[in-house]
């Protein structure tokens, strides 16, 4: 043991003793501004990482669903202008969306002229009708992310320099009272350590939520992908049959 924690522990009160009260409530009250600040600032981007969270659960869940109604729809033997007719206005999917464009860019390509002297230059817009919509898609299912990704890394180190802080003010009251009592450098050390238990806990899930969505984003932009590259092929081969 050091002389500094031998010297704090012989001169801390055993009895009828009273150091202050050691609530988060208390601790935060007691806590200089700066450190307030940081642990207000902490549990803001708590609770705004789990708002983005509980919104992209729904929103990931959702397209899950809609995806795979869609599909069930999609390849139940149907021509594509018999779903393009049945799907209507009804486009909230992005599948259904991909779908949509893909149909609207080759009816307008038909209502044109004969497809056989352009077939590779109306697939290759297909193609890339379809790409836009895919990357608009993902680009709104990745809207929030960011927030998890940032709340993940910041709020280590937010935490860390409210700790740093509330060290300052621990050896600034030292210095002070000329006292190495632990009822005079206490109150810092748990502002500081409340600090970084603050950041750790707006940290920690921030991070596993960041990554549990950036699978499911990357699941589905897969699946996305997967169902144009087979329309494209689809629209291909109707094409080079000239139907």
């Amino acid at each position: 043991m050091t002389p500094l924690l031998i010297d704090l522990i012989l001169q801390t009160p055993l009895e009828g003793g009273h150091i202050g009260e050691f609530s988060f409530y208390s601790l935060f009250l007691e806590a200089g501004w700066v450190v307030k600040a940081v642990m207000v600032i902490l549990v803001i981007a708590s609770l705004w990482s789990w708002a983005v969270a509980v919104d992209k659960f729904i929103t990931f869940r959702l397209l899950k669903q809609r995806a795979e109604r869609f599909e069930d729809t999609f390849w139940s033997g149907r021509t594509l202008e018999d779903l393009a007719d049945g799907l209507g206005n009804d486009i909230r999917d992005p599948m259904a969306r991909v779908f949509a464009a893909a149909m609207r860019e080759w009816e307008e390509s038909k209502n044109a002229g004969p497809l056989g002297d352009k077939d590779v230059r109306t697939a290759e817009r297909i193609d890339r009708v379809m790409t836009l919509v895919v990357n608009r898609e993902l680009a709104k299912a990745e809207r929030g992310l960011n927030v998890l990704a940032t709340v993940g890394s910041a709020s280590v180190f937010i935490g860390l320099f409210g700790t740093v802080w509330g060290i300052m003010n621990s050896f600034r009251a030292i210095a002070v009272s000329q006292n190495t009592n632990l009822a005079v450098v206490a109150p810092g050390i748990a502002e500081a350590l409340f600090a970084t238990a603050l950041g750790l806990i707006a940290a920690i899930p921030a991070v596993i939520f960041y990554n549990k969505f950036s699978h499911d984003l990357d699941r589905y932009a897969g699946r996305l992908e997967g169902y144009a590259d087979e329309l494209s092929a689809i629209l291909s081969r109707k094409i080079s049959k000239g139907s």
